[in-house]
């Protein structure tokens, strides 16, 4: 055992709490550390878990001191990172999906929010993070350890060490190694399962939608005329899908469109969009209907094109909404269509979309 000491000037508040408790001090403590014995091989994430006043700072500060992230109150959140690509990739790494508060100062999101916003800015090779979710609700700790330990693999980032005295984030994280204060004994990845993860999804009436506006990333209308859909998971709500019919003049078959799909910022970066909304095709695919999907969230988008054997791209697929947009407004001026419905966006927001690039995809998985 390695063992520390430190010295601070004794005054009548330490004399006196001294005498109270009957505690012999004469300005000096000392404490010890588990032996640990640093890895001289490259790793992607190393964790040490212990309980408070184990050591674990005193070991993280051995690969190096973390890093202080300092945010512009001026500047949106996204704004921090050197282009949107960068925004969009690290934000979305951490299991921070939300559009719109990515434009919003760092000051006024919460403290999930800030704490994926710091993660998204400091991963990088021979990272350093003390009191990792020490802050956050353990539904977001587990969410962004699984977001997080994806990226750093895919990137195949080096070095990445996080101090911790949460343990349930260990199967969610995924690291190579473990270093457990409280035993001194070092558990390596082969021995780690991440927990399965059953999602019950239920049909519900559109009202339930009012839960879970808030957090799309468009607009917070949604039809009443939708089929709407609940996921959950150990009983609590994580996510929200609706369908609404796609008539169409060249497809046989009755034919579905999903409409709105949201996880809640708690639950994000776990896959569960992805999983709710294959969830969704299936009940109409699997009674011979068709169901389609267009999005422009990129992961989602990004998801579906590396998965050609559930989802098959259609002729609408990786383009702007530009040409649909003046097509409308011909037909509008010609009198064709009376009503400027936009497929029931506004004008003004359809105007600030219309070169948003969007995926189109048809489920057959």
């Amino acid at each position: 055992m390695k063992k520390l000491t430190s010295q601070v000037q004794t005054d009548h508040i330490t004399d006196e709490i001294s005498r109270m408790f009957d505690y012999a001090f004469d300005g000096q403590t000392e404490f010890t550390l588990p032996e640990f014995q640093k890895p001289t091989e490259d790793f992607n994430i190393g964790l040490i878990v212990g309980a408070s006043g184990s050591g674990k700072s005193n070991l993280l500060k051995e690969f190096g001191e973390e890093e202080n992230i300092e945010w512009d109150s001026n500047k949106a959140v996204c704004s921090h990172f050197d282009n949107p690509d960068e925004a969009q990739d690290r934000l979305s790494s951490v299991g921070f999906n939300s559009i719109p508060s990515w434009m919003r100062p760092y000051h006024v999101l919460s403290t999930g929010e800030r704490f994926r916003s710091d993660l998204a800015r400091r991963i990088k090779d021979n990272a350093v993070i003390d009191e990792f979710t020490s802050v956050v609700d353990r539904n977001v700790a587990k969410s962004c350890s699984n977001a997080l330990q994806k990226f750093i693999r895919n990137k195949n980032i080096k070095n990445v060490v996080f101090a911790s005295c949460h343990y349930d984030i260990i199967d969610w994280l995924q690291p190579d190694w473990v270093f457990d204060t409280n035993s001194s004994k070092v558990v390596t990845r082969g021995l780690l399962r991440r927990p399965k993860i059953v999602l019950e999804v239920v049909p519900c009436s559109h009202k339930i939608w009012s839960y879970f506006a808030d957090h799309h990333y468009l607009t917070g209308n949604i039809s009443t005329a939708t089929r709407c859909w609940l996921a959950t998971w150990n009983g609590n709500p994580v996510g929200f899908s609706s369908v609404v019919f796609f008539p169409s003049g060249t497809i046989k078959e009755k034919a579905w469109r999903e409409h709105r799909t949201v996880i809640l910022p708690d639950f994000q970066g776990l896959g569960l969009g992805v999983r709710l909304s294959e969830a969704v095709a299936k009940q109409f695919t699997n009674i011979g209907h068709r169901f389609f999907s267009k999005t422009a969230h990129p992961r989602l988008g990004e998801y579906r094109e590396a998965h050609p054997d559930r989802w098959r791209p259609t002729t609408h697929n990786k383009q702007n909404r530009k040409k649909d947009y003046e097509k409308e407004l011909e037909r509008l001026e010609k009198g064709i269509t009376k009503k400027r419905t936009f497929g029931g966006y506004s004008n003004e927001l359809r105007e600030r979309h219309k070169e948003r690039v969007c995926y189109a995809h048809e489920y057959i998985g």
